[in-house]
């Protein structure tokens, strides 16, 4: 697959992952549906990773930093995005998710003492406006699953959560664990940890035999996490990781897309500026990242969802 086949894999697969949460959310419990999710999507890297004979074996401090990265970012990440979905369209919660690009960069001046530019203030900035701008003409008005209020504050909340996670998965990185595999014993830990809150918190663990949940299940498990995840690292290895990083500007335009689509998601006015300020936010702060120096790299996270 070319550079193009490649960008445009990875923007319409995780672009649309964020409408086939949809189909996850009824009378399967949010956190028995994440768990499903992850243990089929882990149980697909492992056999990648055995099919192609690359090593699994890890020390004790190595599985907690990936037990770590699969609780905040394929755990507690997902079931806060599930109960988003709940309450607000599916394009609303991946406009606010793109705020993540943000979320690394406060990350990661906190935890790894990485400066901040001024431009990535001005980004960020921009990011929130739009943002806000989108969100405002809904706020006080009840959409057809729930309040906009707490749709938005679980959003929120998931976006911090996934930004801790790539805080846990930059460190795993760093000290030379490969990504593949790391995703795989993290997808692992997080559906196990996922399973184990489901089950003390007396979640019944049914599962829903239908056409849409089986194949929204299988969708987002082996496109969104292998299919797309191996497109992206692909095209990653070919331009680079900040070329790459703009797959990221375009994910939440195929998603609000598809929410207008499918869920009925309402334009206004303010709704095209937000937008437009939402990507330019973001394209600004990759601009920035573009010729960073060797102490000012922030965490990179996969734009989509995993």
């Amino acid at each position: 697959m070319n550079n193009l086949g490649l960008y445009l894999t990875s923007v319409f697969i995780w672009g649309s992952t964020w409408f086939a949460i949809t189909f996850q959310l009824g009378r399967v419990p949010v956190e028995v549906s994440v768990a499903y999710r992850f243990a089929l999507a882990s149980a697909l890297l492992f056999a990648w990773c055995v099919l192609r004979r690359v090593p699994l074996v890890y020390s004790k401090s190595q599985h907690a930093w990936m037990a770590l990265q699969g609780a905040l970012l394929f755990g507690l990440n997902y079931v806060l995005v599930y109960l988003a979905e709940e309450q607000i369209s599916s394009g609303l919660v991946a406009l606010i998710f793109s705020m993540i690009t943000f979320a690394n960069i406060a990350s990661a001046r906190v935890f790894l003492g990485t400066p901040v530019r001024r431009a990535t203030v001005v980004a960020a900035t921009l990011g929130v406006a739009g943002v806000g701008l989108v969100l405002w003409p809904e706020l006080g008005h009840t959409v057809s699953r729930g309040s906009v209020w707490l749709g938005a504050a679980f959003a929120l909340l998931s976006t911090l959560s996934a930004s801790l996670g790539n805080i846990a998965a930059a460190r795993n990185q760093r000290t030379g664990m490969p990504v593949m595999q790391a995703n795989a014993w993290s997808m692992l830990y997080g559906a196990v940890l996922v399973g184990a809150y489901a089950l003390f918190a007396g979640r019944e663990f049914t599962f829903e035999a239908t056409t849409a949940y089986i194949g929204s299940l299988v969708y987002l498990a082996l496109f969104g996490s292998v299919v797309a995840f191996g497109a992206y690292l692909t095209l990653v290895s070919r331009i680079g990781a900040d070329r790459a990083g703009y797959v990221g500007a375009m994910v939440p335009i195929v998603a609000v897309v598809l929410s207008t689509l499918f869920e009925g998601l309402r334009w206004h006015p303010a709704t095209f500026a937000g937008i437009a300020l939402c990507v330019a936010g973001n394209v600004l702060v990759l601009r920035t990242k573009s010729r960073p120096s060797a102490d000012t790299v922030a965490p990179r996270s996969v734009p989509g969802r995993d």
